[in-house]
């Protein structure tokens, strides 16, 4: 499933959302990855104060990948449109 994420209550809730789908908890998902749970609980409840190295290592304990792409611009949308 993918998320959009635009906010970092969205993040927050997408990550905690998943370690809880995944049946982790904060300390599991934490030592797959060599994080202490109180640093999970930070991503997960306030992601502005976390580094990006932490990010990253929740998010392949939870086996997610981060992927950017550009935002769709009018032109794009219309291009796909066009039959």
């Amino acid at each position: 499933m993918e998320h959009l994420i635009l906010t970092p209550y969205q993040l927050t809730v997408a990550l905690k959302n998943r370690r809880k789908t995944l049946h982790l908890t904060q300390a599991q998902a934490g030592a797959k990855v060599g994080l202490l749970p109180k640093t999970i609980s930070a991503l997960e409840n306030d992601p502005e104060r976390c580094t990006l190295d932490s990010f990253l290592k929740l998010l392949s304990a939870l086996d997610f990948e981060l992927t950017l792409k550009p935002i769709p611009t009018k032109e794009d949308v219309s291009k796909e449109l066009d039959w």
